[in-house]
Parts: structure tokens; sequence; C-alpha cells
């Protein structure tokens, strides 16, 4: 045990010293597998919306494993160490985000949005979204399961695209690359997926410091056998959806709902206007 503490001591000492200054470590990290093509890396640059400066980074980043054992190419390696890398900083991002945007959400509920916006099922809607199924290397077997709607390739691959980002572009664009291409998209896929409205909307509102939404009857009708409530949700001095349901709690989830929807909305018109300038 102490000469592997050892070794990994030595190891940070020479990782302190600059990771540039191991460039001969890192190409033999990263050999070039000549799979990705002029074409085919201005593709990928386009969906990412980066510039590719080490094309042998973003090779590795789309190796499936499965495509190893049939080209028997042990020289090359799979996307699973940067898959590794890629998941703590996107975690990392994602908690910073969370942590400068909810300033008074305690570190529990900072938990669990984070694990709400971050897993398997939003990664792979990134993904697809990205087109990231088009560009993998894989064998056919694995196509077959991807075509079959298999979540984890696809997010294990998006997590490795980060690491490399962050690899071939450094820390600040990695940031940048998952603030503003990836969690918009993890924020809409995530209010789809989740039924429970009113906490979404609660978890929504304090992330934009509008504190807590308040739910108010606006009508009552019907005999007591067949009631039906509609009902008002106001997030600040504003009305942002209104519910109907034969009780107030599934009028409210009905509210919080159409809620959500208008924050979707808001927020895709603002950054289509961002977008514009």
């Amino acid at each position: 045990m102490k000469d592997i503490v050892r070794q990994l001591y030595d190891n940070l000492r020479r990782f302190a010293a600059g990771r540039s200054a191991n460039n001969a470590v890192f190409k033999e990290m990263f050999p070039p597998m000549n799979l990705l093509t002029d074409e085919k890396i201005a593709s990928l640059e386009e969906r990412l919306g980066i510039t590719i400066h080490n094309a042998a980074l973003f090779e590795q980043a789309l190796t499936h494993r499965s495509y190893l054992q049939v080209t028997n190419t042990p020289d090359h390696r799979s996307n699973e160490r940067l898959e590794f890398l890629g998941d703590a900083i996107l975690g990392l991002v994602t908690a910073e985000y969370l942590f400068y945007n909810n300033k008074e959400v305690l570190e529990g509920e900072l938990t669990k949005m984070r694990s709400w916006l971050v897993n398997k099922k939003s990664l792979a809607v990134c993904a697809r979204k990205l087109r990231l199924d088009d560009a993998l290397f894989i064998s056919y077997s694995a196509s077959q399961s991807l075509q079959k709607g298999s979540d984890g390739m696809l997010a294990d691959a998006l997590e490795s695209i980060i690491a490399a980002v962050y690899l071939d572009r450094g820390f600040d664009e990695a940031r940048t690359f998952i603030v503003d291409k990836l969690l918009p998209i993890m924020m809409e896929e995530s209010l789809v997926q989740d039924s429970n409205f009113k906490s979404l909307l609660l978890e929504a509102a304090q992330a934009r410091g509008l504190g807590t939404p308040r739910y108010v009857v606006a009508r009552e009708a019907g005999p007591d056998h067949e009631k039906e409530f509609t009902i008002d949700v106001f997030v600040g001095e504003d009305c942002v959806g209104r519910g109907v349901g034969r009780n107030k709690k599934e009028a409210e989830q009905s509210a919080a709902e159409a809620g959500l929807t208008t924050f979707a909305t808001k927020k895709t018109r603002s950054r289509r206007q961002r977008d514009s300038h």
C-alpha cells in the first residue's frame, strides 16, 4: 500500500508541474486513431459549438469498447476513462451553477436538484439532440441496442465528450459548453419527465429567486359528489398558470404544470433573443 501511495504522490507532483509538459504521456494516452475525417470533424464542431484542436481526444471519446473488440485494435482505447473524468467535471460545473443561482436553497435541496438535472436519461437526450448517436464508433450489436433506445451508451459518450472538451480547450470552455449547451436541454427534459409538477415549479421558482408559488382557488363548481376546482398559481405577483381538477390537489398539479410551461416558454424566448444579437 505504501508503494501505491508513493507512486500516486510522485504522479501528483509531476501533474502539478503542468500537463503541457507531459506531451509524450498525453500522446501515449490518446494516440491518433484516424477515424474522424476532416468532414466529420467539421460536423462535430458544428454540433458541439467548439473548435477542435486535438482530434484524437474526440475519436477516443466517441469510441465504445465494442468497437475495439470487433476491429482488433489493442493499441487504441475506449471512452471509459474519459467518461470517468467527464462525469466529475459535469458534477462540478452543475453544482457550481446551482450554488450560485440558488442562494437561499439548502445543501440537501441542492443535491436533489443536481440529481434531478443530471441523470442517464437527461444525458442521453442531450446526446441525441447533439446527434452523437450518429457519430459513435460501435459494433453492430451495440448499434442495435442503441436503436432500441439504450440510454447508458449515449450518456457515457456525452460525459466522454465533456472530458475531451476540457482536455482540448480547458476548463472555462468546458464550463461554457455545459452551461450554455447542455444544462438548458437537461432542464427541459427534466420538466417533461417528472410528474410532480408542484415540486418542480417550486424548484424552478427558487432557482430564479422568485420565492414560493401560491395556489389560489379561482372557481369551485358542481355538486359535492362531482366538484370541479379551478386553481391559479402565482409566482411573485404574476399568475403563471391555471389548472382544473376533480379535487384541489389535482387542480394544483395541473396549474403547476401550466406554470412550468410558462417558465420554459420564457427561457426559450430569452435564449432566442440572446442568440439573435
